[in-house]
């Protein structure tokens, strides 16, 4: 993974993506969906206990959605969409729900969003192009995935003792790894666009 926004979650020497909508990938993601706005309420609310079993299920599922849909060749051009926005939408709810909880920087939450946006713009750009969704990338996967074991340990990391203690610490080395390998991938995405762009006009030409 990770799954910028229009991110697919195969290769491009995987399987093609069918028009299937049933699928258990499918099902998967759209519950992670679902279950953002009651994470929202749970961690606004200091139900952490509830906001961290959401998150930790989350997770869970994100890895189980793309393993099952590349096992048994259940990838699709839903699961494609509903896969990367479920993810984008816990992180943006996860930032400012913990921003507002004081438990991490504003700064933090504008440079994560900031690559959300330029993400935006990429996929803009490449289906103003003609180029479609773009292959998923094993950083962007790397840099989710550090992003997503960061939130649950802030937010354990939010009161005293040696567990808070440590569950903070651990919790901002995988937000500063995760943080990192995010704009790394943008990057990568970036590049991966000009060179589509560049293969479909000397296709055209």
């Amino acid at each position: 993974m990770v799954k910028g926004l229009g991110t697919e979650r195969v290769s491009p020497a995987g399987p093609a993506p069918s028009d299937r909508v049933v699928t258990v990938p499918n099902a998967l993601s759209a519950l992670r969906l679902v279950a953002v706005p009651c994470f929202l309420w749970a961690i606004l609310a200091h139900h952490d206990v509830l906001a961290l079993v959401l998150l930790m299920a989350s997770g869970v599922t994100d890895y189980l959605d793309g393993k099952i849909a590349r096992r048994f060749g259940l990838v699709s051009r839903v699961g494609q969409l509903l896969d990367p926005l479920a993810d984008r939408l816990y992180i943006v709810s996860t930032l400012v729900g913990l921003a507002l909880r004081e438990i991490i920087p504003w700064w933090l939450v504008v440079v994560l969003l900031g690559r959300e946006l330029f993400m935006l713009v990429l996929v803009l750009i490449g289906w103003r192009s003609g180029v479609g969704v773009l292959p998923v990338h094993v950083v962007g996967k790397s840099a989710t995935f550090n992003l997503l074991y960061a939130f649950p340990l802030l937010l354990l990391g939010d009161g005293a003792g040696p567990l808070a203690s440590l569950a903070r610490t651990v919790g901002w080395a995988f937000a500063w790894w995760g943080t990192g390998l995010y704009w790394v991938a943008a990057a990568l995405y970036a590049v991966q666009l000009r060179a589509l762009r560049r293969a479909g006009r000397r296709d055209r030409s």
